[in-house]
């Protein structure tokens, strides 16, 4: 029973409890009204056959001492047949004192056995039997004949049994016909109640099971005129603007509602909460209005999904979006395609790292561990490849983002190759211009190999001339200073070969040491003769940087020229002054390789510091710099990984820091 009535709807556990409740009240009531109205009717059917008796031995007494049997017969018959009493009453008679019958109503002969039938107990009102004579059955009725104090006789009334039932079977019968149409009446209005009770959460789960299915669309009848469209919302319009019904970002005031951003709905169309009513309808109200909140938001997530899907296609730069588990490409916009020259078909599930074998492990790696601050990481000019094998130049870009449950990174790069092409031109043409400013050095420093060489064959020539003998080991000591001074010359050359070739962005292993003495080698005459002298602290067994000599002399290179001209510009207002540059390389307590430039030049002023690595940013007199220099060697030192500080005093000298992290 108790599993059937929990696998019932509400609504019919609503019906049958009440239904039942009513039955059994009306069971009860039913033998309770039987029992009193039947008992009853009984007993007041007897106590008016004991009226009819007493009656009858009052106003007979006389006529049973006067033995005037006709007139107690008329008196009888009198009472017998009065109104329904014919109905009720079966008999009467009298007998007396010896039980000898006076009178009696039956159309019969007398019953011997009704003499004895029915005695009357000695200090007993009266008495009741049942006694049947013939086809009937009577509840006889005895009551004593007094004068006085002496029993003169007796009077016995036969009331009908059948009559008897007959009124309790009609009482019965209505009885029965009343509490069965309360009960239809309860049955109907039981079921209109659990109807109207479960109507409302009938609905609920309506919706909710449309809900389930995704259909967020699916019409909430709510009545009373009102128009639930979410983009009739003023928040649904505005998205700074959220909604203070459902996200409780509203603080009380004064007067009405207002919002801590100073925005707010002062009336609300779509929000309702009717007050008043049963719990069954503040649920449904309570429900409705989470149903409306998910459907705002849903349609705002929609809108930005289009919105972010139309950037993600839209978008000028490549995008992937990776799989951290496989590092396969779970998706990529149409810009990917074009510049990687894969159709979209080939690189959906492509290998990452097919398109990046440099920096993709690297990339996983980092944000797995989430070593990074931001939970993102940046990689700039990193090569990437086409198809075909063609690499190009690209700024990577990294975030970690949940993709269709996915864990994944979303890709964003941009194509540089041209920026760093035109960098690249930059650079040369930086190269150029110091060459062309270091001229006039350089060819002194190639004029001093060829001015010994000069020399020693020219002595060599005297001394055949004027035939003087030329012993062994004076031609042996003249060839072997020019054959010195031609591997001076040579290597200068070579250094000025190297220095002016372009150099693409490249990483090997180098020795900071050979790139500053490579520079040296070009310009350290030249500063001898600006009175500048160079001094060197380069330490020994120096660990390798990832870089390259080429660009790396272009950075000693700016900043020697600095230097110098710093040096000059003080030397103006102090001609007595000697230049000093200090050339120091070392490690540091962080294992990382070092190189500092000092001078004693006029120094950085403080307001200016900040400014000189920008393009185009001189100090310098016009027509003395372009103000490139310090910006192309910032670029190569951030290009390495590595840092570029400033120490100054004007009027005091300025020191240059540069530290890489030393190759693995």
């Amino acid at each position: 029973m108790i599993r059937f009535y929990s696998r019932v709807s509400l609504k019919n556990k609503i019906f049958f409890s009440i239904l039942g409740v009513i039955l059994v009240i009306s069971v009860t009531i039913a033998f309770l009204a039987r029992w009193i109205l039947i008992s009853g009717l009984t007993k007041e059917l007897e106590l008016r056959g004991i009226a009819v008796a007493r009656s009858i031995a009052e106003r007979g007494a006389g006529f049973v001492l006067e033995k005037n049997n006709p007139e107690l017969l008329s008196l009888i018959f009198d009472e017998a047949r009065l109104r329904e009493r014919q109905f009720l009453i079966n008999y009467i008679y009298v007998l007396d004192r010896s039980r000898n019958v006076l009178a009696h109503t039956l159309t019969i002969p007398f019953p011997e056995a009704f003499r004895t039938a029915n005695p009357i107990p000695e200090n007993v009102p009266q008495s009741v039997r049942l006694l049947r004579h013939g086809d009937n059955v009577s509840y006889d009725i005895a009551v004593p004949i007094r004068e006085g104090i002496y029993r003169i006789g007796s009077v016995h009334v036969g009331l009908s049994k059948d009559h008897i039932d007959r009124l309790v079977a009609k009482l019965r019968f209505m009885f029965l016909g009343f509490i069965s149409a309360v009960i239809i009446i309860v049955f109907y209005v039981s079921h209109l109640v659990s109807r109207h009770i479960t109507m409302p959460l009938r609905r609920l789960t309506r919706i909710s099971d449309e809900l389930s299915r995704g259909n967020f669309d699916v019409p909430i009848d709510l009545g009373e005129g009102l128009d639930w469209a979410v983009t009739n919302c003023p928040a649904y319009k505005d998205t700074n603007m959220p909604c203070w019904h459902f996200d409780q970002q509203a603080v009380r005031g004064g007067r009405g509602v207002r919002r801590e951003t100073g925005q707010a709905c002062t009336t609300c169309q779509f929000y309702r909460k009717r007050p008043g009513r049963d719990e069954v309808v503040q649920l449904a109200d309570s429900f409705l209005n989470m149903v409306w909140s998910i459907r705002l938001y849903r349609k705002r997530l929609q809108e930005s999904e289009q919105k972010y899907r139309s950037l993600f296609d839209s978008g000028p730069d490549p995008i992937f979006v990776v799989d951290c588990a496989t590092q396969t490409i779970l998706d990529a916009n149409p810009r990917a395609e074009e510049v990687y020259e894969y159709p979209l078909q080939e690189l959906f599930g492509m290998e990452f790292e097919k398109l990046d074998p440099d920096q993709a492990k690297q990339c996983f790696l980092a944000l797995e561990s989430g070593e990074t601050r931001t939970g993102c990481v940046y990689y700039p000019k990193v090569i990437h490849y086409k198809k075909g094998n063609r690499p190009f130049y690209v700024n990577m870009h990294a975030c970690p983002i949940s993709y269709g449950g996915k864990q994944a990174i979303i890709v964003a790069v941009a194509d540089i190759t041209e920026m760093m092409e035109k960098d690249a031109q930059l650079v040369q043409a930086a190269k150029m211009k110091t060459l062309g400013e270091m001229s006039a050095g350089i060819a002194h420093e190639i004029n001093q190999p060829l001015n010994a060489i000069k020399m020693g064959s020219e002595y060599l020539g005297l001394l055949l001339e004027q035939g003087r003998p030329v012993s062994d080991t004076q031609i042996r000591e003249i060839t072997t200073e020019i054959s010195q001074q031609v591997d001076r010359a040579a290597e200068i050359i070579n250094n000025l070969r190297a220095f002016g070739r372009k150099s693409g962005l490249t990483l090997e292993r180098v020795d900071l040491n050979e790139p500053i003495r490579g520079v040296l080698s070009i310009i350290g005459r030249q500063f001898s003769l600006q009175r500048i002298a160079i001094r060197l602290d380069l330490a020994l067994s120096l660990p390798w940087v990832r870089g390259h000599n080429n660009r790396f002399q272009q950075v000693f290179f700016n900043l020697l020229n600095n230097a110098r001209d710093a040096i000059q510009e003080r030397m103006e207002s102090e001609p007595e002054l000697y230049g000093d540059i200090l050339i120091r390389t070392f490690v540091d307590d962080d294992g990382r390789v070092v190189a500092s430039v000092s001078d004693n030049g006029s120094g950085i002023p403080e307001d200016v510091r900040n400014k000189i690595f920008e393009p185009f940013f001189t100090t310098k007199q016009t027509g003395k710099g372009m103000g490139l220099g310090l910006a192309i060697t910032y670029g190569i030192v951030r290009d390495y990984g590595g840092t570029i500080t400033i120490e100054s005093e004007p009027g005091r000298g300025t020191t240059f820091r540069l530290s890489f992290p030393a190759a693995s």
